[in-house]
């Protein structure tokens, strides 16, 4: 099946959401390719009282990913380094059928900072193209410790400037 950009609205994520947000983040396969996860990811209370405290932050943008009313991912924009930077997370079900790149897409009209960047493990294809579709340029690779896989690995890093 495949989604229209009106099937999927964007809204601000709400503490009800971290449930099912958090369910997203512990799926192991899911957790592999986004790599660069807090230790504790699979902590139930770490996520909640992490996400409590950014959902009160003005400096992060955190929206929740719905088709229909099922919420199916979230992305936010938060600063690092005094960068603005974006992460996304798509529930596993849906991947493949272009709701990352569409709710990107609305994403970054919602959020105009420019430049912005986003990071993404060498090996995550599908987050690379969801960026590439979305106007993003590879600048840099960079490595760090990717704690989802108890190594260091590469990442790329993407910029958008307009």
């Amino acid at each position: 099946m495949t989604y229209t950009k009106k099937s999927i609205t964007l809204k601000p994520t709400e503490i009800g959401d971290l449930e099912t947000l958090f369910r997203f983040q512990i799926d192991k396969e899911s957790a592999y390719l986004a790599a660069f996860m807090p230790k504790d990811y699979d902590s139930k209370i770490a996520y909640v009282a992490k996400y409590t405290k950014l959902l009160k932050n003005p400096n992060v943008n955190n929206q929740t990913i719905f088709i229909h009313n099922t919420i199916v991912g979230s992305i936010a924009k938060f600063m690092i380094q005094d960068n603005p930077e974006i992460t996304y997370w798509i529930d596993k079900k849906f991947w493949g059928k272009g709701i990352g790149t569409k709710a990107l897409k609305e994403f970054l009209r919602i959020e105009t900072i420019r430049p912005i960047f986003a990071r993404v493990a060498f090996d995550n294809f599908g987050s690379q193209k969801i960026l590439e579709k979305c106007g993003f340029i590879k600048i840099d690779i960079d490595s760090g410790f990717a704690s989802a896989r108890q190594k260091v690995i590469e990442e790329f890093v993407y910029k958008l400037e307009k």
